[in-house]
């Protein structure tokens, strides 16, 4: 059965998306269809309205979700109607080279796809789906690796953050970094996923957890969140930083902004021997560099974190447990509650750095 829904349609960058009607395919083997309940909007869809990411158009945006499942196709063994679910915008296959390798979150089968083709207009006009969901729509269908039960006592708009923010900020935090008690922490850009790694070093026992930002307005959002210190960025960071960690500077400095001058500035605030993990995605043609000299006296590690470095299946059930349980909170991230109509001035106030999260509600 074709089913008809209403999603957020980018026609090309730099246009302002709008709502419109569209036709879901019918529901195949091995896929699923899930009422979509609530949505966050996240920087990488605003990365495909300015045209940092290249997806193909007409595009369904949004991909930071959860929901109810409402139809299962054949073979389907992961997920049940009525099941309470997270969407998984980058879902493992489990058998390529990265899968073997315990590396999910590198798999080669859906690494690097901006958009698939899902659905049509009703005019006949294929449809693409951003990051294989474009979940800023009524309902969804996608294969049953990109659904992850959860919790029905989990809130649904708590659970959609869990999808995207929430995991690459906790996860660059747990398991690429591996923050331990008692470690210092400087946490650059506080957006959704900035407020995600303090929230997580927090938790994780961190002693001091400096949160920067360009905007002094964030400073209680921040402190919310569990930092211990908040400095406004300027040239004059890594001092800043420095003159609160003894002088030496952060065990780890978290880049959340995905700018080469951000990771710069990341880089000079970590202490020798220190780690800087860059979990900001930046553009292509934006250049570092570091001398070759600076990069061995240092002794610091620069690495990425990409979603996390996490095994969404073992971590999302794991991070909504710890939402239940209180070891995390997430109350100060959903700064707005909007409806679909509403995203475009959402991607409004996040270009100019406002605020946390907006969560839309369907």
């Amino acid at each position: 059965m074709t089913s008809y829904f209403n999603g957020l349609v980018l026609r090309e960058a730099g246009a302002r998306p709008a709502v419109s009607e569209l036709r879901l395919p019918e529901v195949g083997p091995g896929q699923v269809r899930v009422k979509v309940r609530a949505a966050g909007v996240c920087h990488s869809d605003l990365s495909m309205v300015n045209g940092t990411i290249r997806p193909s158009y007409p595009l369904v945006l949004g991909h930071e979700a959860a929901g109810e499942v409402v139809e299962v196709g054949e073979h389907v063994t992961r997920a049940a109607v009525g099941d309470h679910v997270v969407l998984n915008w980058q879902p493992a296959c489990r058998n390529c080279w990265f899968c073997d390798q315990g590396e999910p979150w590198l798999c080669s089968t859906s690494s690097g796809v901006a958009s698939l083709e899902n659905g049509v207009t009703l005019d006949g006009v294929p449809v693409h789906v951003a990051l294989g969901l474009g979940a800023f729509a009524d309902q969804v269908v996608a294969p049953e690796n990109a659904v992850i039960p959860v919790p029905t006592a989990l809130a649904f708009e708590t659970a959609a953050l869990l999808s995207c923010g929430v995991l690459t900020g906790a996860g660059a935090v747990r398991n690429t970094a591996d923050v331990q008690a008692g470690e210092s922490v400087a946490v650059i850009g506080l957006g959704g996923v900035g407020l995600s790694v303090v929230a997580a070093a927090r938790a994780a026992g961190a002693s001091d957890v400096i949160a920067v930002d360009v905007s002094e307005a964030k400073k209680g959002l921040a402190e919310a969140a569990g930092a211990t210190d908040f400095v406004v960025s300027s040239d004059a960071l890594s001092k800043d930083i420095r003159g609160r960690t003894s002088g030496r500077g952060a065990d780890h400095a978290f880049e959340c902004v995905g700018r080469a001058a951000t990771i710069r500035a990341a880089w000079r605030a970590t202490r020798r021997g220190g780690k800087v993990t860059v979990v900001g995605m930046g553009s292509n043609d934006d250049l570092m560099s570091l001398s070759a000299l600076d990069v061995f006296s240092s002794a610091r590690t620069l690495r990425s974190s990409v979603y996390g470095s996490a095994d969404f299946d073992i971590e999302i059930p794991r991070l909504a447990d710890d939402v239940l349980t209180g070891k995390l909170s997430l109350d100060h991230l959903i700064t707005d509650r909007i409806a679909l109509p509403d995203v475009p001035d959402a991607f409004d106030r996040m270009a100019r750095g406002e605020g946390a999260r907006s969560v839309v509600s369907l």
